[in-house]
């Protein structure tokens, strides 16, 4: 039996967290690995100890072998486990663990070596007899030959790189014609992302099913299944959602499938977990697909439904133990659904966004977990994956699972960069995915390649006037202790009026809020009005009663003028330009203007010697998809322009400097 004292994670955001939240209950200690980008993140936070491996990018750090073994052997580490992505399905890292005396958390390399090649492995499975789909995967690549498999499969095939997954190096033809064209931008992806441009051709399946089955090995010739995972909601081959147990299986398709995981398992001696993946077409038919020699992305909706802990399973069987349990012992209870929350531009085809997390918020409680690899203040780099977290509904049936994690979602909040939040909670309550019919086209079927919400209904952007009123008045409170609260809301002219200016510059969006009563406002926007009743406040969550519906809206305000606002189902940024900020207030004395959010410059208006009078625009800064002009707060002469059109700034960072008039 080994020991395992000290475990580094090979990884960061959620799914290092999630390991070290396991070992820590096992009493191990942690060790996290981090870049520069990573120096203050949350698993950086969460470890025992941490050891910087190089500088942000990938290449420079997370992939570079011998640094993370030398943080492992500098830290006393007897173990290490590589996560998902970067270096779990790599077999020179698991060979370079054994050769320095460490424990891999993983299948051995002969594993990893045979089921990470697309083509090995299918061949090994076909020896196994496991079914495999019709198709190409033999050695030789050139153009003709490639070309004449494809067209004895016969329209449409599936090209896929040999080496990796992800959806790169894949394309779907479904015209013959287009062989040799597809080919070429197949290989050319795959050797770009691979270092391997090899091919496989599969028949295509088209509109499955993505099924999954978990296995787990151990070092004494056990190995059992866990079940399956529906993972057939996908964008670009990317998974968006998945479930436990799938909707259309049955005890009979459950064991047949379970077994062939179990036998592919076998065909490469497996040990640890690992999972077995399956395209499932409508006549019930099964493919293997793919085997991943790690542990998943999804493996929290197996975790709900079996009670068991995953990570610890890897741990024991790491240490030398058998298998915590037999195939007869392994149940399915209830049901779970988990969706993937991502740092992203659902209307600009969920292009990677990047900045920083104002505010990060969801519930957990019974029937919701969150696994999230950030915390509010914390901010999401353009070095690496965009996923922020991961949430999972479980309920006794996959309605109730549905309704709690839709509700979660509903809950919460992800403020200060563009997210996927609305788009899961659209996706959710589709009709489709209700019934659970949803397949691999689903999303293409609902959104095509983007996802659009419209403008902000009206309510938000009257809930918006209100709380940053209700702000206001709490900054009012606190300058004058003395003064009674009630006076804050009140006006001798009877109504208090507030006009505020949410629009970009050529389109005024102007919002009229007049005070009724304390906690009483009657808001115009455009031609709708809406009554509110203030219910709750606190300092990042607001109950209003909108029209006499009851509706929670979570925000955070950055220097007294924008507001990130989020209620059950859409998230906006407004930003009243009428507001000058409060470092544009202190200008009129230092002299300084900053910039007031993140963005990209667009213009700069002024120049050194230029002079200025107060309200004058100096530049306009891109933010958040709306233009915003900065202002003079006083009249003065430029001294110094800091910044040049295209450049991208930070909050907070100096733009013009003008020496003020007396």
């Amino acid at each position: 039996m080994k020991t395992i004292s000290t475990l580094l994670v090979a990884n960061r955001g959620e799914i290092a967290v999630r390991v070290m939240r396991t070992a820590r209950a096992l009493g191990i200690r942690t060790v996290a690995v981090y870049s520069d980008a990573d120096e203050t993140a949350l698993h950086v936070r969460t470890a025992d100890q941490s050891v910087r491996i190089g500088e942000s990018p990938v290449a420079d750090s997370y992939l570079q072998i011998e640094r993370v073994i030398a943080a492992a052997k500098q830290c006393g580490a007897d173990a290490i486990h590589p996560g998902y992505g970067f270096l779990s399905e790599n077999q020179q890292f698991a060979d370079a663990c054994d050769q320095a005396g460490l424990i891999f958390v993983g299948p051995p390399k002969t594993a990893i070596e045979v089921m990470g090649d697309k083509a090995k492995a299918k061949r090994a499975m076909l020896a196994a007899g496991v079914p495999c789909i019709p198709g190409y995967q033999g050695e030789s690549q050139d153009e003709a030959t490639l070309v004449s498999e494809a067209e004895a499969i016969g329209m449409p095939v599936m090209l896929k790189a040999a080496a990796g997954g992800g959806g790169r190096g894949m394309r779907l033809v479904e015209d013959a014609t287009q062989l040799a064209a597809s080919m070429a931008l197949a290989k050319s992806e795959a050797e770009n992302a691979f270092g391997s441009g090899e091919l496989i051709i599969e028949k295509a399946v088209l509109q499955p099913r993505h099924v999954e089955i978990q296995v787990f090995g151990d070092g004494h010739g056990n190995v059992i299944h866990l079940g399956e995972r529906d993972c057939s909601v996908q964008r670009r081959h990317q998974k968006v959602v998945e479930e436990s147990p799938c909707p259309v299986m049955t005890e009979e398709l459950r064991a047949a499938m379970g077994a062939a995981a179990v036998e592919a398992a076998r065909a490469v001696n497996y040990v640890g977990a690992g999972t077995v993946e399956f395209l499932l077409d409508q006549s019930g038919d099964f493919y293997f697909l793919e085997m991943n020699t790690r542990l998943q992305v999804e493996h929290p909706v197996t975790e709900m439904v079996t009670g068991l802990d995953l990570v610890e399973w890897q741990l024991r069987v790491a240490r030398g133990e058998s298998l915590p349990a037999s195939q007869d012992d392994i149940a399915l209870t209830g049901h779970a659904i988990e969706v993937r929350l991502y740092a992203e531009e659902p209307e600009q085809g969920f292009l990677p966004s990047t900045g920083p997390i104002h505010l990060f918020s969801l519930p957990e409680g019974e029937g919701l977990r969150v696994d999230a690899g950030v915390e509010s203040g914390d901010a999401v780099s353009p070095f690496y994956d965009a996923m922020v977290a991961k949430v999972i509904g479980y309920g006794a049936t996959r309605e109730d699972a549905r309704r709690r994690l839709l509700t979660g979602l509903q809950e919460g909040a992800l403020l200060g960069l563009g997210n996927n939040r609305d788009f899961l909670v659209d996706m959710l309550d589709r009709p489709a995915f209700v019934a659970g019919e949803a397949t691999t086209a689903f999303i293409a079927e609902n959104y095509g390649d983007h996802f659009s919400r419209g403008e902000a209904p009206t309510s938000v952007v009257a809930a918006a006037a209100v709380i940053q009123h209700l702000l206001a008045l709490g900054r009012c409170a606190q300058a004058a202790p003395t003064v009674s609260p009630e006076l804050f809301d009140w006006s001798s002219r009877g109504r208090s009026v507030t006009v505020r200016d949410y629009g970009a510059p050529d389109a005024p969006h102007i919002v009229t809020l007049e005070t009724r009563s304390a906690g009483h406002y009657s808001v115009q926007v455009g031609d709708d009005c809406h009554e509110f009743e203030l219910q709750a406040f606190e300092q990042t969550r607001c109950e209003l009663a909108c029209d006499g519906a009851r509706e929670l809206y979570q925000f955070i305000e950055i220097d007294d003028v924008t507001l990130h606002i989020s209620d059950s189902s859409y998230t906006a940024v407004f930003t009243d330009r009428r507001r000058i900020t409060p470092d544009a207030e202190e200008a009129a004395g230092s002299g300084t203007v900053v910039a007031p959010m993140h963005g990209q410059l667009l213009t700069m208006e002024v120049q050194p010697g230029d002079a200025v009078t107060q309200g004058q625009r100096l530049a306009v800064l891109e933010a958040m998809k709306m233009q915003h002009e900065i202002c003079a707060a006083a009249s003065g002469t430029v001294l110094e322009v800091a910044a040049n059109p295209g450049a991208q700034v930070a909050a907070g960072d100096t733009l013009v400097v003008l020496e003020v008039e007396d």
